[in-house]
């Protein structure tokens, strides 16, 4: 991906790249190189009032959901970082296999949720169109067949998980993915477009532990298919 496309890509998410501060501290002659402090990863704020997504999704539920459970996530992240950045500045890296598995962790989740709260919008009935219609059928055999694929896959998703379309540019292709908590069973290389979170913290409050109900309502009611169109264009190099 292009740096222009992976900034586009990154303005849609709500991640974004938040820089890096000079004055970098040297490791010691022995490494002679310098390492710049990343800037704090900055919970985003949702694109809408919390109670917007009402009655499909709750305020509390949103609330709770983007405060304490992507603020958590990003609060891991900025954790994880800094102790990465202490490793390297201590040369002791016995920590590194828990340090690894937390980035991958945090970081997904981080992505994944500014993801989701983008993919949304209130009182949508949209359809796809365009380019994604286009490779919505052309890989799935039609835009209903991707919705049941879709359906079925996030409906058994594990208990701690997440339903994905997303495009993986080396085979040129949209794929239904499940995602077990944030960052396991995915496919090396994809690009999320569109994602469902299906842990309970997402739908509980509504729908209790009727899950199929949560991920119906997502997608007849909540998907901001312009979104996903904009994430599919940058992903491709559009």
């Amino acid at each position: 991906m292009s740096v222009t496309n992976r900034r586009k890509f990154l303005g849609l998410t709500g991640a974004g790249v938040l820089g890096v501060v000079s004055g970098g501290e040297t490791l010691g002659a022995s490494r002679g190189r310098a390492v710049a402090a990343a800037a704090e990863h900055v919970l985003p704020e949702l694109p809408y009032d919390y109670d917007a997504l009402e009655p499909h999704v709750d305020e509390r539920t949103m609330r709770l959901h983007h405060q304490n459970h992507h603020g958590g996530a990003v609060r891991g992240l900025n954790r994880t970082e800094k102790a990465f950045a202490a490793m390297s500045k201590s040369g002791d890296f016995s920590g590194a296999r828990k340090l690894c598995r937390d980035l991958a962790y945090y970081g997904s989740s981080h992505i994944l949720h500014s993801t989701f709260w983008t993919n949304m919008k209130p009182a949508t009935e949209g359809e796809p169109a365009g380019e994604l219609a286009d490779f919505l059928e052309r890989d799935f055999g039609s835009i209903e067949a991707f919705r049941e694929l879709f359906l079925a896959a996030t409906d058994s998703a594990p208990a701690s998980g997440w339903g994905m379309l997303a495009y993986h540019a080396e085979f040129d292709r949209l794929m239904v993915l499940q995602v077990e908590d944030h960052e396991n069973r995915f496919l090396c290389g994809v690009v999320p477009l569109l994602v469902c979170d299906v842990w309970e913290h997402a739908y509980y409050l509504e729908y209790q532990n009727r899950r199929s109900e949560w991920t119906a309502a997502f997608m007849g009611h909540l998907i901001d298919w312009d979104n996903v169109a904009g994430r599919f264009s940058a992903a491709r190099g559009g």
